[in-house]
């Protein structure tokens, strides 16, 4: 458990870095991320400019990315988020992937506090009890947890898993005819697929071997999961309501997978402590669908002038 909790830890720090990297990329540019536009809630900024620069109705912005990778924030999340990968690879061998997943989408708690205490975005009372509810939730997981399953996973599940890295990318460019709360939505739940198929993939490599990696389905599935889900979120960052996008990538990287892993690759709970578990990974996701707005760093709000005072007689 302390592999995924550290996973979570550089996740929700990239996140910070990843945010503000693709929304300065995207004012650059002039197109719909100009950081001037707020969504109206503890300054966490929106998308609600118009489309120019990244074309109007199109779901994914390659050359955002692009852009954003350039910034040395984005770069330094990246870091982090390798340094989160090996971590959730380490306890994906542990544990089960609920116990994982949900430390995963418990990121956005470090995610609220980090914002709280660099960027100066204040939590509200009810969003510190949400990091609290995190917290307890995570708890009941590692009492609960058993060990990882047994199963090694059929080669149709390796395919499947594949199939749905793709069609991921499918549903990323299909999300520009949607309007603009449904496309944020549509976004976040893609890219928390693609993280999703990523945990499943990884308990479906048995054998690191270069040969037998190299004829293992579940290995593309890995790669094509993984870079979809980043450029999926790279555009949900940018555009539309950051809360929507976020609870749809919560959402999207936890049931799946998590039911994945118990119906297919037998992962269960300690003996009599079933209902903990549930208990625990529901309170843990609720916890940070209640942060979702942190799913994107704010930007300072501009300084307004003051009025200029009386004049002298």
């Amino acid at each position: 458990m302390v592999c995924a909790l550290g996973a979570a830890l550089c996740y929700g720090t990239a996140t910070v870095l990843q945010a503000m990297a693709a929304r300065a990329a995207a004012s650059d540019s002039g197109g719909p991320g100009d950081a001037r536009s707020s969504e109206g809630s503890g300054g966490i900024p929106s998308s609600k400019g118009s489309d120019k620069g990244s074309g109007k109705g199109s779901g994914v912005d390659a050359a955002l990315l692009w852009r954003a990778v350039r910034q040395w924030r984005y770069l330094a999340g990246l870091g982090l988020d390798g340094a989160g990968f090996v971590l959730q690879i380490v306890a994906l061998r542990s544990l089960p992937i609920y116990a994982v997943g949900a430390a995963l989408a418990a990121s956005l708690a470090v995610t609220a506090v980090v914002a709280a205490r660099l960027l100066r975005t204040p939590l509200t009372g009810v969003e510190w009890a949400a990091v609290g509810v995190v917290c307890a939730g995570l708890a009941m997981l590692g009492l609960s947890a058993g060990e990882e399953g047994d199963e090694t996973g059929s080669t149709a599940l390796r395919y499947a898993m594949l199939g749905v890295a793709g069609g991921i990318l499918l549903l990323g460019a299909a999300a520009g005819g949607l309007p603009g709360r449904a496309r944020a939505l549509a976004l976040g739940l893609g890219s928390g697929f693609g993280f999703g198929v990523v945990e499943v993939s990884v308990r479906l490599i048995e054998d690191l071997d270069p040969a037998t990696l190299l004829t293992n389905p579940a290995t593309y599935a890995l790669l094509l999961g993984g870079g979809a889900a980043f450029l999926l979120l790279t555009s949900a960052l940018e555009r539309g309501s950051v809360t929507t996008a976020t609870a749809g990538m919560v959402i999207g990287e936890t049931i799946g997978p998590a039911a994945v892993g118990v119906v297919w690759l037998g992962d269960r709970t300690r003996e009599g402590l079933a209902w903990l578990a549930v208990l625990g990974f529901a309170v843990a996701v609720a916890g940070a669908l209640a942060l979702a707005r942190f799913g994107e760093a704010p930007v300072e709000a501009p300084v307004e002038a003051e009025p200029p005072g009386p004049a002298s007689p």
